[in-house]
Formats: C-alpha cells, structure tokens, sequence
C-alpha cells in the first residue's frame, strides 16, 4: 500500500540520482586525469561493463603516461 505510492517513488528516483551525481563526478574527474576523456565514465553505470573497464584502466598504458 505504501511502498507503491507516488511519494515513495520519487523519493526513490531523487535518491538514486543524487547517488548517481555524487558517484559521477569524482569518476569523470579521475579519469580525465588519466588521460581520458571523461565521458568513459559514463560507462560505469552499465552492468559487467563497468568490470571491464576497471580491468582495462588498471592494466593499460595510459595516455598521460605515453606522453
């Protein structure tokens, strides 16, 4: 009754988003200082994808460190 009302889903849309936005924004800046362009971070928030990013990033020669 009450978890399926419309209150309880906005706030559950705000709080999904603010965490989104607080996650975001380190990440893009992290990996702009890598040498990358920040909109790779973006691709954290797909499923498996994110795994395999993390992999890459670690194990790859970044830009900054050809340069």
């Amino acid at each position: 009754m009450g978890a399926s009302s419309i209150g309880h889903w906005v706030v559950v849309l705000f709080v999904l988003g603010l965490f989104q936005v607080i996650y975001i924004i380190p990440l893009w800046r992290i990996v702009s200082k890598a040498g990358y362009s920040g909109a790779w971070s973006l691709l954290s928030f797909v499923p498996l994808v994110n795994i395999v990013m993390l992999w890459v990033f670690a194990f790859s020669a970044w830009p900054r460190e050809r340069a």
